[in-house]
C-alpha cells in the first residue's frame, strides 16, 4: 500500500479531536501579507477555508489590501501620505481605498472560495450595519475605529451555510465612509462574534523572544512584558494589540501565524503542535 496514502490516513486519524472540538466554532480569519498577489497561495487558502467549513467550522474572512492600493494609487497619480504607518485618507484616496477592498480585493476572495466549491458572499463594513465607525484624528482624514459591530448578518450568512468575506470599510455616524486597518476591524468583529478563534495571517511566523525563538503559547501579560522591555516591537506592536483588545472582548484565543506557510490554518486547528503564537488568556 502507498506510504503517502497511509500517512493521509493516520493524519486524519490524528485530527478527529480537534474536528469535534471546533464543530460549530466561529473562526474568524485576518486575510493579508504575500499570499494575497499570489495566485497559487490564494487558491491553497481558499481550499483551507472551504475544508474548515466543510468539517463544521463557521469561517469569518476579513481581509486587508495595502499593495493593492498603493498600486492603483500610483495607476491614478494619487500621492499617499503616512503618519506613524497609517495612511491618511482623503476624500479622494478614501474613493480609491473603497474601490480597491471592496471591488478588486474583496470579490477575488470571494471568486477563490466559490471556486474551491464553497458559497462565500462578499462584504463590507457599511453592509446591514456591521461596522459604525468614529474618526481615529481628524488629522489622518477618513481612517475610522470600529465603534459598533453589529455581526447580524455574519451570523445570518453562517446560517444559510456561506462565508462572508468583509472589506475593513466602515461607515461613520453622518453618511461618511472610512478606512479601517483590517487587523483592527478582525479583532472587534471576532470580539462582537464571540468568537473561538482570531487567526490574524501575516508575513512572520509569530510573537518571539528576546533570543529570537517562536513563542507557541503566551499570554497577555507577558505580551504587555514584552512589550514594555522591547522585546514586541514595530510591526508586531499593532497586531498583538488587537489580540489583547479581541481577547478582553470576548475571543476565546488569538493566533499569530505566517500566512505564506502552507495549510496554515489548518495546521493550527486540527493539529497537535498548532502553528504560530497563540495568545490566551491562563485557565
Amino acid at each position: 500500500m502507498n506510504r503517502d496514502w497511509i500517512a493521509t490516513a493516520r493524519t486524519l486519524s490524528e485530527a478527529l479531536p480537534y474536528l469535534q472540538r471546533y464543530d460549530g466554532a466561529t473562526v474568524v480569519i485576518k486575510f493579508g501579507g504575500h499570499a494575497m498577489g499570489d495566485d497559487a497561495a490564494m487558491e491553497s487558502f481558499a481550499r483551507d477555508i472551504v475544508l474548515m467549513q466543510q468539517v463544521g467550522v463557521n469561517p469569518v474572512i476579513v481581509h486587508g489590501g495595502g499593495p493593492m492600493i498603493n498600486d492603483m494609487l500610483g495607476r491614478l497619480g494619487v500621492e499617499s501620505r503616512f503618519v506613524d504607518g497609517k495612511r491618511v485618507t482623503d476624500a479622494e484616496t478614501m474613493e480609491v481605498v473603497e474601490m480597491v477592498l471592496s471591488g478588486r480585493v474583496n470579490k477575488r476572495i470571494v471568486q477563490a472560495i466559490n471556486g474551491q466549491g464553497g458559497r462565500a458572499v462578499g462584504l463590507s463594513g457599511k453592509d446591514a450595519g456591521l461596522m459604525v465607525c468614529d474618526p481615529v484624528d481628524p488629522a489622518m482624514g477618513f481612517v475610522g475605529a470600529p465603534a459598533e459591530i453589529d455581526p447580524t448578518v455574519a451570523r445570518r450568512l453562517h446560517g444559510a451555510g456561506m462565508i462572508p468575506v468583509i472589506a475593513p470599510i466602515g461607515a461613520g455616524r453622518n453618511d461618511e465612509t472610512f478606512n479601517v486597518n483590517g487587523d483592527t476591524a478582525a479583532g472587534a468583529i471576532a470580539a462582537a462574534l464571540e468568537a473561538d478563534r482570531l487567526l490574524l495571517l501575516t508575513d512572520v511566523p509569530g510573537v518571539r523572544d528576546r533570543e529570537g525563538n517562536v513563542l507557541t503559547e503566551i499570554t497577555p501579560d507577558r505580551i504587555r512584558a514584552l512589550t514594555a522591555d522591547g522585546t514586541i516591537a514595530g510591526g508586531m506592536i499593532p497586531k498583538t494589540e488587537t489580540a489583547l483588545a479581541a481577547i478582553e472582548g470576548g475571543v476565546r484565543a488569538v493566533v499569530i501565524l505566517d500566512g505564506r506557510a502552507s495549510n496554515a490554518c489548518l495546521l493550527e486547528l486540527f493539529t497537535e503542535h498548532g502553528a504560530g503564537s497563540l495568545i490566551r488568556t491562563e485557565r
